[in-house]
C-alpha cells in the first residue's frame, strides 16, 4: 500500500513538472514573439543591423521554447517495450538543441558584424526607437531570470539554457542602446564592433551549454548530494553495519535507478533479510524518489573472534594507503583459507590498479598461508 502511494506521489510531482516546464515555455514563446515583432519594426525603420539581428535572435528564442515543450512532451511518455526505462533523456537532448541554437546565433551575428565592420551603414535612430530597445532589454532580463529560475527548481536543462539565452539577448539589446548613445553624441557608429564583441559572448555561452549537456548524454558521476543522502537512510536502519557501491542510473532529470550493497550480520535469517530489503527499498523511494533495483548483501562475521581480528588487521594495512577509499565485504573461511574483500581506490591514484596490486601484496604478507580475493572498487561519488 504505502509503496503504491510512493509510486503515485512521483508520478504526480513528475506532471506537476511537466505543466511547469510547457506553462513557462509557452510564456516565453509569447513574449519573444512580441518582442520579435517590435524589434523588426525599429530595426528596419532605423537602419540598424544590430536591431533588426536582435529581432531574429528573439525569434531562435521562441523556437527554442517550443523545442522545449516538445521534448518535455515526449519525455514525458510512459515506459514501453524498446525503453524500458522511459523517455526522460530526450529532455537532455532537446537542451542539446538550444545549446547548438544559440551556438548558431552567435555565430551568424558575428558573421553578419564583420560584414557590417567592413561595409558600415549609417543608423537613423530615433526616440521611440530607442524606447522600444530599452523596454525590451528590461524584458529580457525579467524573463531569463523568471526562465532560469523556474528551471532550476524543476531540474530542466532546457530552461535554463533558455534563460541563459534570454539573459545574453538583454545584453546585446543593451549593447545596442551604448552604440546608439555613442552615435547620437559622438557621430561614431560603433554597432557592428559591439556586435562582434557580444556574438564571441555568445558563441562562448554556446559551447559551454553543448559541452555540459554532452556530459550528462554521455553519463557523469553520480550526484554526490543524493549519494550521500541515500547512503544515510540506508544505515539508518540498526542492524546496517555498512553501504558500499551505490550506483545509480539517470534516465532523464530527477528519474534514478540505482543498486547498493549493505553489510548485515550473519546471525540476519532469509525472511528477515527479505523484510529488511524490501523497507530500505520503499524509504529510499519515499524520502530520494530513487528505486533500488537491487541490494546486495555482505555477511559480517559475528562469531569467530579469530575472523574479527584478521578483518581488522587487514584494515589496518589497506586503509594506510592515501589512495584506498574503503574496504569492504570482506569474508574469510578458516577450511579453505581463502579470504575476499574489495578495495575502493581513489580516482586520484596515477594507476589505479598499481595502488590495488601493492595492497594485496602487503596484505599477502602478513597472510601468507590466505589465498586472497580482491577486487578493485569505484565510488562512483567520489567528490
Amino acid at each position: 500500500m504505502n509503496e503504491s502511494m510512493n509510486y503515485n506521489a512521483a508520478e504526480a510531482t513528475e506532471l506537476t513538472r511537466e505543466k511547469t516546464i510547457v506553462k513557462t515555455s509557452i510564456i516565453g514563446i509569447v513574449a519573444n514573439v512580441f518582442l520579435a515583432a517590435f524589434k523588426a519594426a525599429v530595426g528596419l525603420m532605423a537602419n540598424s543591423i544590430a536591431i533588426v539581428l536582435d529581432a531574429v535572435n528573439n525569434i531562435s528564442d521562441a523556437g527554442s521554447s517550443l523545442i522545449t515543450i516538445i521534448g518535455t512532451k515526449l519525455a514525458g511518455r510512459e515506459p514501453d517495450k524498446k525503453h524500458p526505462f522511459g523517455y526522460g533523456r530526450i529532455e537532455y537532448l532537446s537542451a542539446m538543441i538550444i545549446s547548438v541554437i544559440v551556438l548558431y546565433a552567435g555565430i551568424t551575428s558575428f558573421a553578419e558584424s564583420v560584414k557590417q565592420i567592413v561595409h558600415p551603414e549609417t543608423p537613423d535612430y530615433n526616440a521611440v526607437s530607442l524606447v522600444i530597445v530599452a523596454v525590451a532589454v528590461a524584458v529580457k532580463i525579467l524573463l531569463g531570470r523568471y526562465v532560469k529560475g523556474i528551471g532550476e527548481k524543476v531540474n530542466s536543462d532546457s530552461l535554463i539554457n533558455s534563460g541563459k539565452d534570454a539573459m545574453l539577448d538583454s545584453v546585446i539589446s543593451a549593447s545596442t542602446l551604448v552604440a546608439a548613445g555613442i552615435f547620437l553624441i559622438f557621430r561614431v557608429s560603433l554597432e557592428a564592433w559591439l556586435g562582434a564583441v557580444i556574438s564571441l559572448v555568445i558563441i562562448k555561452s554556446g559551447v559551454e551549454m553543448l559541452r555540459d549537456t554532452i556530459s550528462q548524454i554521455l553519463g557523469e558521476r553520480n550526484d554526490t548530494e543524493l549519494a550521500r543522502g541515500i547512503r544515510e537512510t540506508v544505515m539508518s536502519f540498526p542492524d546496517i553495519q555498512g553501504a558500499y557501491d551505490l550506483v545509480l542510473h539517470n534516465y532523464g532529470p530527477d528519474t534514478w535507478n540505482g543498486s547498493i550493497h549493505i553489510e548485515v550480520p550473519d546471525t540476519y535469517s532469509a525472511d528477515r533479510l527479505d523484510q529488511l530489503i524490501r523497507e530500505i527499498t520503499m524509504k529510499v523511494l519515499a524520502e530520494h524518489h530513487v528505486i533500488l533495483t537491487a541490494i546486495g548483501v555482505y555477511s559480517v562475521n559475528t562469531k569467530d573472534e579469530n575472523v574479527m581480528q584478521a578483518q581488522r588487521k587487514v584494515q589496518e594495512i589497506v586503509l594506510a594507503h592515501e589512495h584506498v577509499r574503503q574496504i569492504h565485504g570482506f569474508y574469510l573461511l578458516e577450511d579453505r583459507k581463502t579470504m575476499r574483500f574489495d578495495v575502493v581506490v581513489s580516482f586520484d591514484a596515477k594507476d589505479r590498479k598499481a595502488v590495488c596490486r601493492e595492497v594485496t601484496e602487503r596484505v599477502q604478507k602478513e597472510f601468507p598461508d590466505y589465498q586472497l580475493q580482491v577486487t578493485m572498487d569505484t565510488d562512483f561519488a567520489e567528490e
